[in-house]
Formats: C-alpha cells, structure tokens, sequence
C-alpha cells in the first residue's frame, strides 16, 4: 500500500475557508482516515476523522460546525472542509489512518507529510 499524500494547504483570511484532500498513492485510503493537526512547538493533536465505509464522521469540539469531512470513492480521496477560519486553526494539517468511532478518535499510522494551513490578515 502506498503512502498518504495531503494537498490544499494555504493562507487564508480568518473567516476563510480551505478544503484539505487527503488521498493514498497506490491502494484505497484505509476505511477510518483522520485529520490532525500540530501547530510550532505543540503536540499533534485529532481534530476528525471519517469511517469510508458507514459514513460515520467525528469532530474534536474545537471544530465542531465548521469543518466537515467527507469521502469520494471515485477520487479514493477524504476531504475535510475548513469554513470559518480562526487564528487557532493555523497548523501543519497531517492524515493518517485511524480507527473511528462515533465519539472518539483513534492513535493514527500511516501518516502523510502533512499540509500547512495559515490563517492570516
């Protein structure tokens, strides 16, 4: 199985919104695949995660409302939407495959070289 490979990172104004994609080079993303995020000097932390298979999605409270994740079978590939962009949100956005549940994320594996997401006037 190939590697994860994140895409969409960029500078946005806060309020703004940026869609991450995250897909696998040579084999179908894992059935849950998460999202994290490590801001400079701070731990890398779950913010969401989907399982492709029952569509069942989880969010950290953080983002609750504003971002969401999706799965498209036909591009093998997850997406989370970020909308309403705040100055918390600036990060190095990495997925990863993981187990998923409906209250909680687990430990990822399989992690890409990660997307950088600023948020910045």
């Amino acid at each position: 199985q190939g590697e994860y490979v994140e895409s969409g990172g960029g500078l946005v104004q806060p309020g703004g919104s940026l869609r991450l994609s995250c897909t696998r080079s040579g084999g179908t993303v894992d059935y849950g695949i998460g999202w994290f995020r490590q801001a400079p000097g701070k731990e890398r932390l779950g913010g969401s995660c989907i399982n492709r298979a029952s569509r069942l999605t989880y969010f950290v409270d953080s983002v609750k409302g504003r971002f969401t994740i999706s799965y498209d079978s036909a591009m093998n590939t997850v997406y989370l939407q970020m909308n309403s962009l705040k100055a918390e949100d600036p990060a190095t956005y990495y997925c990863a495959a993981v187990p998923c549940y409906a209250q909680a994320m687990g430990p990822g594996r399989e992690w890409g070289q990660g997307t950088q997401v600023t948020v910045s006037s």
